[in-house]
C-alpha cells in the first residue's frame, strides 16, 4: 500500500463510504455549490455495492461571484448560470487537476482508472464531465446529474480523445436553476465528443434541482454495469 491521503488535499477530509468486501472499484462523487461531501454520502450509501468504495470530497470555500462574492464551498467560481456567461477557466482547470490527483492516488493504491467512475451533482457534475473528458486516463464512466459541460466551446479540441467513455446524464424536468434544456444541449454536445451511443440522457417529470429515487436507481444500475464485481 503506497500513497498518503495527506498528499492529496481533497482526500484528507473526504467522506468515504467503504465497501463491505475487498474494494476493487471506486466512485468519486462531487457535490454541488454550497454543499459538502456529507450531503451525498448518505444518498450514495443507500445504493452502495459491496466491492465499490465511494469517495465524496469537500470543495474548498471560495468567494462566489454569483452569490455576491460570499464565501462558500465551490469547485470553481460561478459568474452566472446562463449559456453565454463568462467562465472561471483557470479555476475549472485547477479543480480538474485536484480531482485527477484523487484518481492518481487511487491508482497508486490498487484501483486503476478503468475501475473508477467520476460523478457529481450540479457544479460537481459539471466538474466531473470536464475532468473525465480531459483526463488522459480512460475512466469507467461518468455520472452527471443536473449539470452542464464547463468551457463547452473548447470541445472537442480540449478532449483527451477517449471516445468510449460511458456517460449517464440525468436531469429534473422542473429544474429552474439549471434548466433541463441546458442538460439536453449538453447531451447533444457530448455526442460530438464521445461516441454518441455512449451518452444516455434521462429526464424526470416534476423533479426540481435535486435528485429522486428513480434517478438514484438509474445511477445504481449504471455503476453495476460499468463496475462489475471482478
Amino acid at each position: 500500500m503506497c500513497g498518503n491521503n495527506m498528499s492529496v488535499p481533497l482526500l484528507a477530509e473526504a467522506v468515504t463510504v467503504s465497501g463491505t468486501e475487498k474494494e476493487t472499484a471506486a466512485v468519486i462523487f462531487l457535490h454541488g455549490l454550497g454543499d459538502t461531501g456529507h450531503g451525498w454520502a448518505d444518498t450514495l450509501n443507500d445504493i452502495r455495492l459491496p466491492h465499490v468504495k465511494f469517495i465524496c470530497p469537500h470543495a474548498p470555500k471560495i468567494p462566489v461571484t454569483l452569490n455576491m462574492r460570499a464565501l462558500m464551498p465551490a469547485w470553481f467560481d460561478l459568474m452566472g448560470l446562463s449559456l453565454d456567461c463568462q467562465e472561471d477557466e483557470a479555476g475549472i482547470k485547477k479543480a480538474a487537476e485536484n480531482i485527477r490527483a484523487i484518481i492518481e492516488h487511487e491508482a497508486r493504491n490498487g484501483i486503476p482508472p478503468h475501475r473508477i467512475i467520476l460523478g457529481g451533482f450540479s457544479q460537481g457534475g459539471a466538474l466531473s464531465l470536464y475532468t473525465a473528458l480531459t483526463c488522459q486516463h480512460q475512466l469507467a464512466g461518468v455520472v452527471a446529474l443536473s449539470c452542464w459541460l464547463p468551457l463547452h466551446k473548447t470541445f472537442p479540441s480540449a478532449s483527451s480523445g477517449n471516445k468510449n467513455i460511458p456517460i449517464l446524464q440525468c436531469h429534473g424536468e422542473m429544474d429552474v436553476m439549471i434548466p433541463v434544456h441546458f442538460g439536453a444541449m449538453t447531451a447533444e454536445k457530448l455526442k460530438f465528443i464521445v461516441n454518441p451511443q455512449m451518452v444516455t440522457f434521462k429526464t424526470y417529470p416534476g423533479v426540481p434541482h435535486s435528485s429522486c429515487p428513480q434517478e438514484m436507481a438509474a445511477v445504481k444500475d449504471f455503476i453495476e454495469k460499468y463496475l462489475p464485481r471482478i
